[in-house]
């Protein structure tokens, strides 16, 4: 029985799992959503949560706590403003966590973990239509 285990190893030596969560963290906030398996993905819903938290509640101190899980200086202004904003009226449950089946070479079950509120992108195509037209308009 695993009464009291905090969390998963994921085959992995302390060190090794502690800098692929920050780094999958970082990537989370910075992208907004990360393809994942479903372990991993519960492992690093915590952590990402706690960041936005700490970003919600502000200063220098809070800024340092993030700073040791996340480690682009952009990802973090990008908390400490954006996602500070973004999430001030919401208490919690900042990720969400979507199954996306098995994957083809090994059956790991992946996950999509994303940021909840997040922005709608527009589609890649449209985008680069628009970008020659005002380029033609302008000169």
């Amino acid at each position: 029985m695993r009464h009291k285990v905090g969390q998963r190893k994921l085959h992995r030596t302390t060190s090794h799992r502690l800098a692929m969560l920050n780094n999958m963290v970082t990537s989370l906030l910075e992208h907004g959503a990360i393809r994942t398996t479903v372990p991993k993905a519960k492992e690093v819903r915590p952590l990402a949560e706690r960041i936005i938290t700490l970003a919600k509640r502000g200063g220098l101190s809070n800024v340092r706590l993030a700073a040791r899980t996340v480690k682009d200086r952009t990802v973090l202004q990008k908390v400490f403003s954006e996602y500070k904003e973004r999430y001030a009226s919401r208490p919690g449950g900042y990720t969400r966590i979507v199954r996306l089946g098995f994957r083809r070479g090994d059956a790991a079950e992946m996950a999509l973990i994303e940021l909840v509120d997040r922005p709608a992108k527009a589609p890649a195509a449209a985008e680069t239509t628009e970008a020659p037209a005002e380029a033609k308009s302008e000169g």
